[in-house]
Formats: structure tokens, sequence, C-alpha cells
């Protein structure tokens, strides 16, 4: 039979609301105390008892990682990066239950008894229906990926916009001035950003954005695929592609070579995201690496201390992207 805490407050002679206390880590507890009922416990391997605990606490041991969408607009890499990050802060205390908004009819079924804490990938603003349920059931929240646009909501949110900025300025360095771009799904909050830094920056090199070099994706390699196939289409082409995450140049890629193109010689293809597979694509492609994992880790620890009982204001964190320089991008003329 296992050890219990009782077995544990004979040895050390004190309570068991001591010896529960301790295993908790309270501040009430004297360190020599909580020492002591430590190495005991440690001595008599015990295991502590969840389900009991969860019943006394009224916690579930279980926090939710939602997503927009686990389908849509969500790369295999993305979503390895973010259940690993969450992954790793978490442990192994609390079960992590993965699940898209889009398979929810309603959100009955998500309330305080069945998740401790919840964390959301957000891309869109239709995700504030959820954002709003959550928080009227009394549940831990932090937002990811989307800044909610609440100075009352913890976000943790990567610059999109500096990097699709940065990534296009990249590219007038290189002498392009005719510069696509292969857009991701409307509505998103990324695909919005990535935009907005691409019309930017070919504002500020002085370059012209012409309609029908821009072209909706969905995030996947099909869609880049299709729409490299239509701007390779037109009279006069870009001699650069910009595709808003690397799945889509990935299909890019692919359209551009079997046109009978070299890359980077007659066409220049970039992405965003940085997933594993763009250091393998032929030639190894250049992006915008976001921190997606630095992201998640930091979001599971800000749950983890709401859970806990933190201070609940609101906080927006705004992470660094990095250009990632490779060779799918051709230099017409030295960087400016």
């Amino acid at each position: 039979m296992s050890a219990t805490i009782k077995d544990i407050a004979k040895l050390a002679n004190v309570s068991h609301m001591t010896v529960s206390r301790a295993l908790n880590n309270s501040p009430l507890i004297k360190e020599e105390t909580k020492r002591k009922i430590m190495e005991i416990a440690e001595q008599l391997n015990y295991v502590p008892n969840y389900n009991a605990k969860s019943l006394v606490l009224q916690r579930s041991h279980t926090i939710g990682l939602f997503f927009t969408s686990m389908v849509q607009g969500t790369s295999s890499s993305f979503l390895a990066e973010a259940i690993r990050g969450v992954s790793q802060e978490v442990g192994v205390q609390y079960n992590l239950f993965l699940r898209g908004i889009d398979d929810f009819e309603d959100f009955s079924s998500i309330h305080r008894r069945r998740f401790d804490g919840i964390l959301l990938m957000s891309q869109s603003e239709r995700d504030d229906t959820f954002i709003r349920h959550v928080r009227e059931q009394g549940i831990p929240l932090v937002v990811l990926n989307r800044n909610a646009d609440d100075p009352t909501i913890v976000n943790f949110v990567s610059n999109d916009r500096a990097g699709a900025y940065e990534l296009t300025r990249y590219l007038a360095g290189c002498g392009h001035t005719r510069i696509g771009l292969v857009e991701g799904i409307a509505g998103y909050k990324s695909t919005q950003e990535r935009k907005e830094g691409y019309l930017r920056a070919m504002k500020d090199a002085g370059l012209a954005v012409r309609e029908e070099w821009l072209v909706e994706g969905r995030y996947d390699v099909e869609s880049g695929y299709l729409a490299m196939h239509r701007l390779l289409a037109l009279p006069e082409r870009p001699t650069a592609v910009f595709c808003c995450n690397d799945d889509m140049a990935i299909g890019a890629m692919k359209a551009a070579t079997e046109a009978g193109m070299l890359i980077p010689a007659d066409v220049s293809v970039v992405g965003f995201d940085d997933i594993g597979f763009s250091h393998y694509t032929n030639p190894p492609l250049t992006t915008v690496k976001r921190p997606i994992e630095q992201l998640s880790r930091m979001g599971a620890r800000k749950i983890l201390e709401l859970i806990d009982g933190a201070a609940a204001g609101g906080e927006l964190v705004l992470l660094d992207t990095e250009l990632v320089r490779r060779e799918s991008v051709e230099e017409l003329r030295a960087h400016l």
C-alpha cells in the first residue's frame, strides 16, 4: 500500500494539515518543518493523489490549449512548437487538452470545473466570443499570437508587422522592385499584420504595389502552389514573391520549379515562420523566424501563475521576430 499524508504526519509528529500545506509549498510552514516533511515523503516514496487533491482544491488539473482552428491555417510545425512550449512548462501535474474553437457549436462544456486555466492561440477577432465566455466563467486566460486589443487581458504576441517589413526591405535591398505577396487567410490577424508590414516597406522603399501582385492564400501548401501559378502567368511577373508563411512558400517553389524556373535565378521566394522544412527546401528558404515556442512557454508560465492566485491584471508582451537569410533570394544588385 502506498504511503499517505497521515503516515507522513505520524513520523514527522505534526498534523496532517501541516503535511498537506508543506507538500503544497505553503508560506505558512517554517522552512525547517517543510524540509523535514519533504525528506520523510521522499523516504516513503509518497505519491500525491491528484484526484483527491482536485476535490479538496476544486481543481481539475487540466489546462486547455485552444486554437482558432487546428485544421485551417495552423501548420503542423506551428502546432508542434506551441504544444512543445506549453508542455515544457506545464510538466506532468496538469493534463493538456487540445482543441480548435471551430470544433464547438457552443461553449457550454467549457467551465471552471473542467479547466483550471486556458491558453488561446488566437488568429481571428471571431475568437472574441470564446474569450468572453471563458472570462464569464472565471477561468484564468492567456491569449497568444494575437493582440486582443483589451488592456485587461494577458497577451503574448510576436511582432509580425515588423518581421514582414524587414523581410520586404531586404528584398528591396537586393534590388527587387517587383515584389509579389501571397497573403494568408482573410480575416486572420497574422494576415493583416504581415500585409501591413509589406505595404509599409514597399512605400518606404518607393516601390509600386500592383493589385495583380497580391494573391490570397490559405496558409497551406496547395494555396501557395496555385498562387505562384497565377503570378507566373502575368505579363509582367514579380521577380520576388513574399509568401505569408513557409507552407505557402514551399508550394510556390514547387510551382516555379514545375514551370521550368530556377530559384532564385529566375524568381526569388521567401516565407514566414521558419518551420523545420525551410532548412531542407531546394534551395533553403529565406524566411522570418517567429518565437512560437518561446511565446508558448511564456504563456504557460503565466497561466500557472494565474492558477496559483497571482493578480490577473492585463499585460501585452511583444516578442521580436528574426530575419533568417538563406539561399532562395537572388541579389540583383548590392544591398542598399
